[in-house]
């Protein structure tokens, strides 16, 4: 009896164990660790099957290996038996499945999973997040671009989950977007707390060419370059400093962008409160040029004060000169205050009102009639350009230039440097316009010889010259022509060859024209007029006497 139930139990037990199936390779199975040798944990994982494996795979990046013996641990099983006759099993991938079931749950519900970053690769980092390896790409680090990842390697921390892929092993995390969502809660907290007008202390975080960004305190601000300061400021770094504290004033809140304005300031008075009052108009101060333009230069009057001083109120002989050639920057200039319009914060400035204007001191230096010296600066068509002292010019007209010669012949006997003495005829201050003449310095010698002489006048002249068109001759020093046909009343006698140089003429003066300095003179005038007298002195042919017998007894009579 007792031989036959050991036989049934056998039977039985025999029959429960091929009931049993046998655990299916590529799955999870609980295991317990039975001995730790040789730097291996040996696991028995039931069904009669024991595996090995290496104690690193019990270990979180960067620490010790957890385990013991007698601990219950989930192991992946590769193969049922190896080579040794053991079970192929792996802790790191029941991690590993375990990790992306839990990473899948996690990602569908857009939940942040704990990881540590533990390796550096090819355009990021890769990413321990308990069992699975995730990239953590560079620009999603951190919400600025990181020099040295080294603080944070091995450090515990949370991750979004952007991407992943389970057939193909891909996650990848950021880092970025915790830290903008966290910073955004700080953010809408600080902004919150924050009024239009109030005052604040700060950080200088960042400088660029056109501001600040101010810390204040988890949110940033800008203090724009034009409200650091009243004066000019040509870039931030004059007067700030990467992380200095400095004290501003909330201008503008953006509750929808976020976006704050601050300003330095609008905490220091207004200097434009009193400009009326300290710069009265006319009065002169000392100014600094901060900035030169085609159209001027402006002049810094204290700080927070500027005023420009046009191109056309810097010089008063420099017209078309551009300003940078008249003054330069950070120079110290006397200005006058012309003009103010404080509503629109400007103030014009005179440079050359400081000066006396050098037409009124050559007016007053040089009154008409005196005499000048000077340098030909230009010669036009229409006269000579002579410089004078202070920069200025007068004009010598072509008119002016010479009593004998006419203007077009006169003015080519001067060249540019040639110094040149000439009266002063007329100052136009107003115009700014100087006439001079050369010819007043000179004798007038057509004045002189035609003095006490009028029209009708026969006086004597000496030929100096024989034309064929008629004779030239010379009165005092004045020269005229005498046309062939005013030669002689006859037509015979209207020859210049019969009379020679230095013959002396009686003439009668028809014209005498002292713009074109000529006399018009005729012998034919002479004598029809002196052939007049005679008949209206001796008789008249109508009672008998001939023309001859008249002429006769005037001759005669000339003679007694």
């Amino acid at each position: 009896m007792c031989a036959k139930a050991t036989m049934e139990d056998f039977e039985a037990l025999l029959k429960e164990s091929f009931e049993i199936d046998t655990p299916e390779e590529g799955s999870v199975v609980k295991g317990k660790v039975i001995a730790i040798e040789a730097g291996q944990a040996i696991i028995d994982v039931g069904y009669k099957m024991e595996g090995r494996i290496d104690l690193k795979e019990f270990a979180n990046p960067g620490e010790q290996p957890d385990i013991n013996v007698g601990d219950e641990v989930e192991v992946y099983l590769d193969r049922v038996e190896n080579s040794r006759g053991e079970a192929q099993i792996s802790r790191e991938k029941a991690k590993r499945e375990e990790a992306w079931d839990r990473l899948e749950k996690a990602y569908a519900s857009e939940t942040r999973v704990d990881g540590a970053i533990f390796g550096r690769v090819k355009g990021g980092f890769t990413v321990d997040l308990g069992g699975a390896v995730a990239f953590l790409p560079g620009s999603q680090v951190d919400v600025r671009p990181v020099r040295d990842a080294g603080p944070l390697m091995g450090l515990k921390q949370p991750f979004q989950i952007l991407k992943m892929d389970r057939r193909r092993g891909n996650i990848v995390v950021s880092r970025r977007a915790i830290l903008e969502e966290s910073r955004a809660e700080q953010r809408a907290e600080v902004i919150g707390n924050l009024t239009e007008g109030q005052t604040v202390d700060g950080v200088v975080k960042n400088i660029t060419e056109y501001g600040a960004f101010v810390d204040l305190g988890g949110v940033d601000g800008l203090l724009h370059v034009t409200d650091m300061a009243w004066r000019r400021v040509n870039h931030p770094s004059e007067i700030l400093a990467i992380g200095e504290t400095v004290k501003v004033q909330v201008i503008k809140i953006n509750k929808e962008t976020h976006r704050i304005s601050l300003g330095m300031k609008q905490l220091q008075e207004d200097p434009w409160d009193a400009v009326e009052r300290a710069y009265p108009l006319q009065s002169v101060h000392k100014g600094r040029v901060t900035n030169i333009t085609d159209y001027g230069a402006f002049v810094e009057l204290e700080a927070g004060v500027e005023g420009l001083v046009h191109v056309s109120e810097m010089s008063w002989t420099k017209k078309n000169v551009h300003p940078g050639k008249i003054v330069s920057t950070s120079q110290e200039v006397d200005v006058m205050v012309l003009e103010i319009d404080s509503a629109k914060r400007r103030v014009s400035l005179g440079l050359k009102q400081t000066q006396r204007n050098p037409w009124e001191v050559f007016a007053e230096n040089n009154p008409v009639g005196s005499t000048i010296e000077g340098e030909v600066k230009n010669i036009t068509e229409f006269g000579l350009f002579i410089g004078l002292e202070n920069d200025i010019d007068g004009m010598v007209h072509l008119s002016d230039l010479s009593w004998d010669q006419r203007g077009e012949d006169a003015i080519a006997n001067y060249r540019k440097g040639d110094t040149v003495k000439a009266a002063v005829s007329e100052v136009d201050v107003e115009k700014e316009r100087i006439s001079l003449s050369v010819k007043a310095l000179g004798e007038d010698t057509f004045t002189d010889a035609v003095d006490g002489v009028k029209r009708g006048s026969v006086i004597t002249v000496e030929v100096t010259a024989i034309e064929e068109g008629g004779v030239e001759v010379d009165y005092n020093g004045a020269k005229s022509f005498i046309r062939r046909s005013d030669l002689s009343r006859d037509r015979g006698d209207q020859r210049p060859e019969r009379f020679q140089v230095g013959d002396k003429v009686d003439v009668r003066v028809t014209n005498i024209d002292p713009k074109t300095r000529r006399m018009g003179l005729s012998i034919k005038a002479r004598e029809i007029a002196e052939e007049k007298e005679a008949v209206e002195q001796y008789g008249s042919s109508d009672s008998g006497a001939s023309l001859g017998d008249i002429l006769g007894a005037a001759l005669k009579g000339d003679k007694n």
